[in-house]
């Protein structure tokens, strides 16, 4: 993964951030996983694994027969999740070997993760060489170029602002080797890498509480580099989070597209 991830899992407002993604896309990825049918005694492998929700989630659907292996370059949010069940592991999607079990996964997850890794074309070979014949590989990412703006109704100097400091975000992204168009491509680079059977959609939240919350989280994790490359200053982005608590601005996020396929 990239070392030059500007989203630090280190930093305090990680978690937070992990909360407002679990609230706003863990109903989205479950309801493909239950799709997909993964059930009682199955083996998953959730990749980049951030927060404990998802790996959480797996563990209640595969049972105390089955079996989760969540993976992270780093793993500070998942660790204290180990179990019968769950395995924790720090793992370079794009660098180490598959940690695949005897036979090969049920399922391969991902969200919100290759959009930030340099080799993903490494990353997912690597996850699809990791599935059991059958299996399936689930991958979900953001497309920000889909949707630039964090207020589609431009309508005030506050969502101009929010805009402008959105467009500064991304800049910071892609400067980090972030592919802000990468979302779309997932059911071409499925089907390049053999799957079958292969389908997507695509979510876009907006208005939701957590919507505000991760935007606030966000902003103040990457307050010192808006800063330092000029793109903000700190009275902007004072006012931009002091907009954000007052509740009533309707704040959005990138589109998130979900793409599912099969191994032969």
């Amino acid at each position: 993964m990239n070392r030059r991830y500007l989203l630090d899992n280190q930093q305090s407002e990680a978690g937070v951030r992990f909360g407002a993604l679990a609230e706003l896309f863990d109903p989205v990825t479950f309801r493909h996983v239950d799709r997909l049918g993964i059930g009682k005694g199955m083996r998953c492998w959730e990749v980049g694994a951030g927060g404990p929700s998802v790996p959480l989630g797996l563990a209640e659907r595969v049972g105390p027969t089955g079996s989760v292996l969540a993976t992270d370059i780093d793993v500070s949010w998942t660790q204290g999740i180990a179990d019968g069940v769950i395995e924790v592991l720090t793992h370079d999607v794009a660098a180490d070997p598959p940690p695949a079990p005897p036979g090969g996964f049920d399922l391969v997850h991902a969200r919100l993760v290759l959009v930030h890794v340099a080799d993903r074309a490494e990353a997912l070979r690597r996850m699809v060489q990791a599935l059991k014949p059958g299996g399936w590989l689930l991958l979900e990412d953001g497309d920000p170029m889909l949707l630039p703006l964090l207020f589609p109704d431009e309508s005030g100097p506050e969502q101009q602002l929010a805009n402008r400091l959105r467009t500064g975000f991304r800049t910071l992204m892609a400067e980090r080797g972030a592919d802000l168009a990468y979302g779309r491509t997932l059911p071409r680079a499925l089907r390049d890498a053999g799957l079958k059977e292969v389908h997507a959609d695509a979510y876009f939240p907006i208005t939701s509480p957590a919507c505000a919350v991760l935007e606030d989280a966000t902003v103040r994790q990457v307050r010192h580099h808006l800063i330092d490359r000029g793109l903000a200053t700190d009275e902007e982005i004072d006012r931009h989070l002091a907009g954000v608590a007052t509740g009533q601005l309707d704040v959005g996020t990138a589109p998130m597209i979900s793409a599912w396929g099969q191994r032969p």
